[in-house]
């Protein structure tokens, strides 16, 4: 009895040990092949475990990988929330305990309606329930699908795969080599190694092919502004004009660039507050033939707040004018930064959920382009990068460019800037698109057609970034039509796999 009880404790612990290593997978670690390990692990530790065994089991792996996974979050509760250290943690544990849940409903559901190791729980339960969960922490509660496993090999040779299906597809892939490497240990059949072989002999082939050719004749200068501005004195009244002007004084010195790019909410001021110095700007970048991009926040009249993208110079919209018609405004917000879920309850308990403007409105799902010296920008702000069929429905034929503007100083020197750059770099993958990221104080970069950061300038430094980029034609299978084809998978996959368990 003892024996048994000692056993049914350490799968948990070992769980939670293992889904703590899945970090090193994804940025600045990137050894991707624990991406297929620690699934694998999951996998055996699983079995011949009750329903309700298997759900402890998983979300303790699921506590282990988002606590060591997104301990960047507790930076911003911590730094600029305001909030005792006890009252931090017990909201990062909160955090963290909700998206445990998701492994925990995969390791339930498989246990509980595919108990047998059988073919049909590790080729078609496995993966489809890994993927069905992930979207479903996608969506629920606004989404954040921050530490899907395919953005762990944007470096590996599965990231080939990214333009016929997206990430999901390589997670499709991660979670059925997974499955297979399991399923050949416990049927004691090697042959089914196969399997991820052929899938990393398919990815490298995929190398070879060629989705879109950049229009070398169309090459753009680009010119990426990193301020490098302190978070916590960026709005004040007296740091105002220091940090516009800081800005201001590197867009002069290089008005030869054809675009020239300020992070997100760069200007700390409400757009209606600086009529003339965006009337003078937008005149200065049109006499030097120069399209200037900014971040800039924005009240209407009726008093609803928007992170908004504007740009002035060479646009096709005339002279500069306060006409939010013409700005891009943020759809996606970020919870308790942007907005404050349940707010009327929780705004009195403590500082962190009443921070300044934390009552944005939302923009629509699908916006114009940006359009900026001749060049169409498909524009995201910050947290906005992270989900990939938002950017893919707002890519059009005309598309030349990704945009996304961030501001990651909320999270210090912890490792959430590189993971959200590397999620950045799958998108462009993904879409077969160049793309610019500017932010406050790193990570600032652009990357090629195939998410290779061709240009870099160091975090924590005041710099500017000069470097060319070239659109491309053509389009990715994924551009084209999204993930629906893999979903119609999930489903006839789930289905199957009843059938035969019912059959049986």
């Amino acid at each position: 009895m003892k024996n048994i009880t000692r056993l049914r404790l350490l799968r948990p612990i070992g769980a939670a040990f293992v889904g703590a290593s899945t970090t090193l997978a994804f940025a600045p670690y990137q050894w991707w092949p624990i991406a297929i390990l620690s699934p694998f692990i999951l996998l055996l530790l699983l079995r011949e475990q009750s329903a309700r065994s298997a759900f402890w089991t998983s979300y303790a792996w699921g506590l282990g990988q988002f606590a060591t996974g997104i301990s960047w979050v507790h930076v911003s509760i911590d730094t600029f929330g305001g909030m005792p250290k006890a009252a931090s943690l017990f909201l990062m544990a909160l955090l963290v305990g909700y998206l445990a849940l998701y492994p925990a409903l995969f390791g339930w559901t498989l246990n509980r309606f595919f108990p047998s190791d059988s073919r049909p729980r590790y080729f078609l339960a496995v993966p489809s329930l890994w993927l069905l969960f992930d979207w479903a922490r996608g969506w629920v509660l606004t989404g954040f699908p921050w530490l899907w496993l395919g953005y762990s090999q944007i470096d590996s040779p599965l990231a080939h795969f990214a333009p016929i299906g997206g990430v999901e597809l390589l997670t499709f892939a991660l979670t059925m080599s997974a499955a297979s490497l399991a399923y050949a240990l416990t049927a004691r059949r090697p042959v089914i190694l196969l399997i991820p072989a052929v899938i990393f002999a398919t990815a490298y082939g995929l190398r070879q092919v060629h989705w879109v050719e950049p229009r070398k004749d169309e090459t753009k200068s680009i010119v990426l502004i990193q301020g490098n501005v302190d978070q916590n004195l960026k709005w004040l009244p007296s740091h105002r004009w220091p940090t516009i002007m800081k800005y201001t004084d590197f867009t002069r010195e290089n008005w030869g660039a054809d675009i020239v790019v300020w992070p997100e909410a760069a200007i700390p001021a409400m757009e209606y507050e600086l009529p003339s110095f965006l009337s003078n700007l937008d005149s200065a970048a049109k006499m030097n033939d120069t399209a200037v991009i900014t971040g800039v926040i924005n009240k209407t009249e009726s008093g609803q707040y928007y992170n908004s993208i504007l740009v002035v110079g060479q646009t096709p919209y005339g002279e500069y004018e306060l006409d939010l018609e013409e700005r891009y405004h943020k759809h996606h917000l970020l919870p308790f930064g942007e907005f404050v879920p349940f707010g009327d309850l929780l705004r009195p308990l403590a500082p962190f959920f009443n921070l300044p403007m934390s009552s944005f409105s939302r923009g629509s799902y699908v916006q114009p382009n940006i359009v900026a010296n001749g060049m169409h920008l498909a524009p995201a702000l910050c947290y906005e990068i992270i989900f990939n069929e938002q950017v893919r429905q707002n890519v059009t034929d005309d598309t030349d460019f990704l945009l996304t503007l961030s501001n990651d100083a909320w999270f210090g020197r912890s490792i959430g800037p590189m993971q959200h750059m590397e999620i950045a770099r799958m998108r462009a993958l993904e879409l077969g698109l160049p793309l610019i990221r500017s932010t406050n104080n790193g990570i600032t970069a652009v990357t090629d057609h195939k998410g290779n950061i061709t240009a870099q300038i160091p975090q924590f430094e005041t710099a500017v970034l000069k470097t060319e980029l070239t659109p491309t034609n053509g389009s990715t299978w994924y551009r084209t039509i999204g993930s629906w084809p893999l979903f119609v998978w999930v489903a006839l996959s789930l289905l199957v796999g009843c059938w035969f368990r019912r059959n049986k």
